[in-house]
């Protein structure tokens, strides 16, 4: 039995952070088994807030594709592309365009999050700050082309991103009800129950807050990044008795990262007032070291290639475009253009 296309992408924003870890990259790595994986970096969509701001995109295009490789995603096994390269994508886009409804995309949850980001755009919040662009407007149908492209019958997803997935849904039922065909999936959401993975500060993880760790970051800088998590702040000596459940970060990072005999020894070590939180932060800091060094060696001898690793990019491409190719010759024929 064949298997069925499973799309997914990430923008092109350089190296990743634990948060991508938890939350996107070990999914991924399982999910190769199962589906015939289509991972792709979203060039196109880091253009819809940072079009003015690429000098470093064809590094950080690099950066994603080093990490996703390090951490187990087998081009043996999957298609690892860039958007850009797939032109016809583009081309879906412009059809889908045509079709798609504005109220559509103007509910859609995930552009609300980019005009967000948009508006905090270097602090300025005021009249004069950057206005939507048409092309962050159509986010949601370039988004829906991006699967739509290669048929994904696939999608993975957290809960909070069902809506995001809903719109494409919409738009290939909408295509497929215009032209009379039964051409396109409608996707279908592969649930994530991987929790968010906090930044050291306690918010959200991400490059622009400065508060992630980094896949690939050294041994020093991971250990300084970590003892900088926050934990119980009504602890006010070594030797109180902690609150485990309290401790906004460092006790989630043992739970994601420790085992569980190492979790449980923390955890009642730390209400007994046994064991002080920065003792707790280098212990931590020496785990996620340790888990992440195999990834991390793996990086840097794919770092030394980076021509193989543009072989592999290149080879990702074609198969790409060949896959959406046949997509749109139907797509074509379907619209009669």
């Amino acid at each position: 039995m064949e298997k069925m296309n499973l799309v997914s992408g990430m923008r092109s924003t350089g190296k990743l952070h634990l948060g991508h870890y938890m939350g996107v990259l070990t999914n991924w790595v399982n999910l190769q088994e199962e589906y015939n994986c289509f991972y792709f970096v979203a060039d196109w969509h880091a253009l819809t807030t940072k079009f003015d701001k690429t000098e470093n995109l064809r590094q950080d295009k690099l950066d994603v594709v080093l990490d996703w490789l390090a951490c187990g995603i087998d081009p043996n096994k999957s298609t690892i592309y860039f958007q850009s390269k797939v032109l016809q994508i583009a081309e879906l886009h412009v059809l889908l365009s045509m079709i798609t409804p504005n109220n559509w995309v103007e509910r859609d949850p995930t552009l609300k999050d980019m005009v967000k980001i948009l508006k905090n755009k270097d602090g300025d919040t005021s009249d004069n700050a950057p206005q939507m662009s048409y092309g962050l407007l159509g986010y949601p149908v370039l988004m829906s082309a991006d699967i739509m492209a290669l048929n994904g019958g696939v999608v993975p997803v957290g809960v909070d991103q069902l809506a995001h997935l809903e719109i494409t849904r919409d738009i290939a039922r909408r295509f497929n009800n215009i032209y009379k065909t039964d051409l396109f999936n409608e996707p279908k959401p592969k649930l994530t129950q991987v929790p968010l993975l906090c930044g050291v500060d306690g918010q959200k993880m991400g490059k622009s807050f400065n508060n992630d760790i980094k896949i690939s970051d050294d041994e020093a800088t991971t250990a300084k990044r970590v003892m900088q998590c926050i934990t119980d702040r009504s602890r006010a000596r070594k030797d109180d008795p902690g609150h485990p459940d309290k401790c906004e970060v460092a006790f989630k990072y043992y739970q994601t990262f420790a085992d569980e005999q190492t979790v449980k020894q923390v955890e009642c070590e730390c209400k007994a007032g046994q064991r002080g939180c920065a003792d707790c932060k280098r212990q931590l800091g020496a785990i996620i070291n340790e888990k992440f060094a195999p990834i991390r060696e793996k990086r840097i001898e794919l770092q030394k290639d980076t021509d193989k690793v543009y072989d592999i990019i290149n080879e990702g491409n074609k198969k790409a475009v060949a896959e959406a190719e046949k997509v749109m010759q139907k797509v074509r024929d379907a619209v009669n253009i």
